[in-house]
């Protein structure tokens, strides 16, 4: 699986562009808004496992250099495992036999090269200690805990008026078994190996490598892998997370509840949790921003006499007046009378836009009314048109 290309960004995206990719995706095929969808539940573990790489500096190049990662360090399947075909083809498809007979030592898998230095240090080791991971122990790099996204669906009177709500989010949360090291409890004596400093130096003819102490797997400690989180200091847990959605909460609007996403490595802080709301529409009010628009109709009659209407309001009923010669379409302001907006803690307004219905005339007297209307006001209402046209 190639990390890249299920996030859908290119080898050289930067960690902002890799941290937006995920949380589109994530929203997009997380279970909860994919109920009994088996493939988006796939897809989202797919997504998981690329930004769980992909964002982590270390995990990262590890990956961008032998094209795959795992925490044993030794290919498994991934696009740079058997890269080489050669005797002295290294992770990747690179020949590093030059560099071998240049430091004296003998390349994986051949003989050692004549007058070589006898106390030079073997390139085979230190390969083998760079891609090869115990498995006893973790490495002990705390990492802060990755962001989780999740799709919130609530309703158009919610919005309005804000609203309280429980999510059930797995997430990853410290281990407490092990209290979040990854090692079984009591096993923590200082490393003989490495002093304690989770870091062992190795010569190779003039080289100088600074390597990850196998013993103890560069934590300073020894110890044996937690049986509960299998050393990775975390466990994934089902939590209830309340969070209030604040009045006026707007389609598309994003929530951050600090903490809440995966916990961290080795005692570093955790992720956030970020829900993005979507809001159902409503089949009369419609919203734009803080302003509630509604379209009314009028008889002919009021619109030409002028009178006053009750309309709805998202606080119920509210009087307009509807002055003389009111045209069709024409609009009408109600100040205050739109949504509350949290952050400023002022309201929108209420844009009521009046639509003028002719009458179905069934009866003579009404059409003799309207023959005599015509009569007083014969002018043609299409005139202006025409004179532009």
């Amino acid at each position: 699986m190639d990390f890249y290309e299920t996030l859908g960004v290119k080898r050289d995206a930067v960690a902002d562009d890799i941290r937006k990719a995920y949380r589109k995706l994530a929203r997009k095929h997380h279970p909860d808004l994919n109920p009994g969808d088996k493939t988006a539940e796939d897809r989202f573990k797919k997504v998981q496992e690329a930004y769980d790489v992909l964002s982590d500096p270390k995990k990262k190049q590890m990956y961008d250099q032998v094209g795959y990662y795992s925490e044993n360090g030794m290919p498994s399947g991934g696009a740079g495992a058997g890269a080489g075909s050669g005797p002295n083809m290294g992770f990747g498809g690179f020949d590093f036999s030059d560099v071998f007979s240049r430091a004296g030592t003998r390349p994986p898998g051949g003989a050692p090269p004549s007058g070589s230095a006898g106390g030079a240090g073997n390139f085979q080791d230190i390969f083998n200690q760079w891609f090869s991971r115990n498995e006893a122990s973790p490495q002990k790099t705390p990492q802060k805990g990755t962001d989780l996204e999740y799709g919130l669906n609530i309703d158009f009177w919610q919005a309005i008026r804000g609203t309280q709500v429980k999510l059930s989010v797995i997430r990853q949360e410290a281990c407490t078994a092990c209290n979040g090291t990854g090692a079984r409890a009591g096993a923590n004596a200082v490393c003989p190996e490495c002093n304690g400093s989770g870091n062992v130096t190795q010569v190779a003819g003039a080289m100088r490598f600074s390597l990850t102490c196998p013993r103890c797997e560069g934590s300073g400690r020894l110890g044996n892998r937690c049986a509960d989180c299998h050393g990775d200091g975390r466990i994934s847990k089902t939590e209830i997370v309340e969070v209030r959605i604040p009045p006026g909460a707007q389609q598309g609007s994003r929530l951050r509840v600090a903490g809440k996403g995966n916990a961290g490595t080795f005692g570093a802080p955790a992720g956030d949790l970020y829900i993005t709301v979507r809001v159902e529409p409503h089949p009369f009010f419609r919203r734009d921003g803080d302003d509630i628009e509604i379209a009314v109709p009028v008889r002919i009659d009021e619109a030409g006499l002028g009178t006053k209407i009750e309309v709805p309001t998202i606080d119920g009923r509210a009087l307009l007046k509807i002055p003389q010669g009111t045209k069709n379409g024409q609009k009408f302001r109600l100040r205050e009378k739109g949504v509350l907006n949290a952050r400023t803690g002022s309201r929108g307004d209420q844009i009521v836009e009046v639509t003028v219905e002719a009458p179905v005339v069934q009866d003579e007297r009404t059409k003799e009314l309207l023959r005599e209307y015509a009569g007083l006001h014969p002018d043609d209402p299409r005139a202006e048109i025409w004179s532009k046209v």
